[in-house]
């Protein structure tokens, strides 16, 4: 009897623990021919639960398709959490995220919010300019320097050197 946790957790749970140098774990390790490393494999698995890749072969298309929208449910939690403002737009966001892998929960939500910038409402476009006056778009943003002005439904937000106002008249 082995004595390692993975043996004692399967042994509890009536089941048979493969030893290191059994042929189901060589196999795994190996794969099966033609089908690429371990590292390839597992790869294609990623890309298909959060980037929309293709399903691999040997997997069943029902779980991983449930397995990404859980994955995809996090993401949008992950990015509430940095951009409240996208709250009321989950099912909007879980499709745009579908075939999209995740760049971090704050570019996440940029790029969400300037993709869908003509459906957005007050809130959300404010602190879309908010960031936007903030920050530079590009593959790294960064900090502004010069000034800048962003027209959001009513007002306006004015940055400049990275320090941001919202500006709404008084009516």
């Amino acid at each position: 009897m082995s004595t390692d946790a993975g043996s004692l957790a399967a042994e509890s749970a009536g089941m048979e623990s493969p030893d290191a140098g059994s042929a189901d774990t060589e196999s795994l390790a190996a794969g099966s021919p033609g089908a690429g490393s371990l590292a390839e494999r597992q790869e294609a698995l990623v890309r298909a639960l959060v980037a929309g890749g293709p399903l691999p072969e040997g997997f069943d298309g029902a779980r991983v398709g449930a397995a990404g929208r859980a994955l995809r449910n996090k993401r949008f939690g992950e990015v509430t959490g940095t951009w409240p403002q996208l709250l009321p737009y989950g099912e909007l966001f879980r499709a745009w995220a579908r075939d999209r892998p995740p760049q971090g929960s704050w570019r996440d939500g940029w790029d969400f919010a300037r993709a869908h910038r003509c459906s957005l409402d007050a809130e959300a476009l404010t602190a879309l300019a908010v960031c936007e006056a903030r920050w530079r778009y590009g593959d790294e943003p960064r900090l502004r320097r010069g000034p800048v002005v962003r027209r959001v439904p009513g007002g306006a937000v004015l940055g400049f050197w990275s320090r941001v106002v919202v500006f709404r008249p008084r009516r």
